[in-house]
C-alpha cells in the first residue's frame, strides 16, 4: 500500500520563528527551554512536523493494514492549553509501563495522555525526571524502529 499523506509531515518551517510568534510569554520561555532539553537529550535538531510539533528524529512505521507513513521519534507542541510532550510507544508492555509509571510518580504536576504529557509550565516538573522519560522514550524507539 502507497504512503497516504498525512497532515502531520516534517516541514522546512523555521522552528525559531515558530516558538517567535506564540503569544503567552511563558508558553514560549517553556518551549525554548524544551528544545534546549529534547536537542541535549537526543542529539538531533529540531524540526517542525505539521503546523504546530517541533520533533526530533524521524522514524518510518507501517500497520498491519499496508498503511505506512513517519513521523518524529519524540516531540513537543506548545498548545495555548498546554504543552504536550509526545513520548511514543511501548505503554502495552508491562515493563515499559511500569518504569514510565515510576518517573512519573517523581516528575511533577502533570496529566496523562495515551503516550504524552501535559504541562501547564515547565516550572511544575522535575526537569531532569523529563529528561529522563525522554531518553528512556528515544531508547525504546530506537529498539523499535531502528534507524
Amino acid at each position: 500500500m502507497a504512503q497516504s499523506t498525512l497532515k502531520t509531515q516534517a516541514t522546512a518551517a523555521d522552528v525559531t520563528a515558530f516558538i517567535g510568534a506564540i503569544e503567552n510569554e511563558s508558553r514560549r520561555t517553556d518551549a525554548i527551554a524544551l528544545v534546549d532539553l529534547f536537542t541535549a537529550t537526543t542529539g538531533e535538531p529540531a524540526v517542525m512536523w505539521g503546523p504546530s510539533i517541533i520533533g526530533f528524529g524521524a522514524y518510518r512505521y507501517r500497520y498491519e493494514s499496508g498503511r505506512e507513513g513517519s513521523m518524529c521519534r519524540t516531540g513537543f507542541s506548545p498548545r495555548k492549553a498546554n504543552m504536550v510532550v509526545y513520548l511514543v510507544g511501548g505503554y502495552e508492555q508491562p515493563s515499559v509501563k511500569e518504569h514510565m509509571d515510576a518517573l512519573r510518580a517523581k516528575l511533577g504536576k502533570h496529566k496523562v495522555g495515551k503516550s504524552c504529557l501535559y504541562l501547564n509550565r515547565l516550572a511544575d516538573v522535575d526537569q531532569m525526571v523529563l529528561r529522563e522519560m525522554i531518553l528512556f522514550s528515544w531508547r525504546y524507539m530506537d529498539e523499535k524502529y531502528p534507524r
